[in-house]
């Protein structure tokens, strides 16, 4: 790809499976970017998308989605999250489906990732210089969701879930450098996003962290006003926008391997119907 061009990719839970699916395509037609963003589980897609290892992002999204280490409301009960963190970015990358750290390192694309700040409630992007050999941190904690998920520390910032401050971190390549971007939702064409349903539960739960209150309370707003900003940006000829072309039926915390499945495979359709128009420009 161009040298100022970005690739950013949305979060979106297990709804990232079809993040997954797009960039498997990428990754078997060598297509490569410069430059790539993402927050939560677009972040943790892109990992294996730069270590490039096809299948890996398939094996682990969906390929486990029935252990309950994984995914369950039982390790909610005993670990204060719903998604088992530390077997989904310890055991797993490190023993069960070895992750190529050095593939990845290797690589000349410049990776950041977006998280947020709890005392600000703002956005954090950090980069390889940042994070160096501490990569899966940084993704923990850009997929560490409120009230599911525990903070994580990291040079001395407390963070949460990327998507809370910055949900489609298109601006942020912009600031970058990058003057065209290819963007991969995992909402459909028309979806704009309503106000959190648990704002109240906020300032108990969080109590010291004004920022992130507020930034949650103001999520809906950041969100919609970055589809229209990305909307414009097409209408110019400044963004490809890949996003589902079948309705999803794939929730945030879904255990359904076959929904996950035809959703990854959509995905791959989807990148691969728009390949044509997206070498060209």
């Amino acid at each position: 790809m161009n040298v100022n061009s970005g690739l950013v990719l949305e979060g979106g839970g297990m709804r990232g499976v079809y993040t997954a699916g797009v960039l498997e395509y990428f990754l078997e037609h060598d297509i490569t970017f410069p430059y790539v963003i993402g927050v939560s589980a677009g972040a943790a897609n892109a990992a294996s998308y730069l270590s490039m290892q096809k299948g890996r992002n398939k094996k682990v999204n969906i390929g486990f989605v029935s252990d309950s280490r994984y995914i369950s409301w039982k390790n909610l009960l005993k670990k204060r999250q719903v998604f088992g963190m530390d077997f989904i970015f310890d055991e797993i990358p490190n023993k069960l489906v070895p992750y190529h750290y050095d593939v990845f390192y290797k690589n000349n694309t410049e990776f950041v990732i977006g998280t947020t700040d709890c005392l600000t409630g703002k956005p954090v992007y950090y980069r390889k210089e940042d994070y160096r050999n501490q990569l899966l941190t940084l993704i923990r904690a850009s997929s560490s969701l409120p009230f599911i998920a525990p903070e994580v520390i990291f040079q001395s910032k407390t963070l949460l879930d990327g998507g809370i401050s910055d949900p489609i971190p298109i601006q942020q390549s912009e600031r970058d450098g990058n003057e065209r971007n290819v963007v991969v939702l995992t909402r459909n064409d028309g979806y704009f996003k309503k106000p959190s349903r648990f704002h109240f539960l906020l300032k108990r739960k969080y109590p010291m962290y004004k920022g992130l209150q507020e930034a949650i309370a103001l999520r809906h707003q950041k969100y919609n006003t970055t589809i229209q900003y990305l909307m414009e940006q097409e209408r110019q000829g400044k963004v490809l926008i890949i996003r589902p072309s079948d309705p999803i039926k794939v929730g945030r915390i879904e255990k359904d391997p076959v929904k996950l499945e035809n959703l990854y495979n959509l995905g791959y359709k989807d990148a691969e119907r728009i390949a044509e128009k997206l070498v060209a420009w």
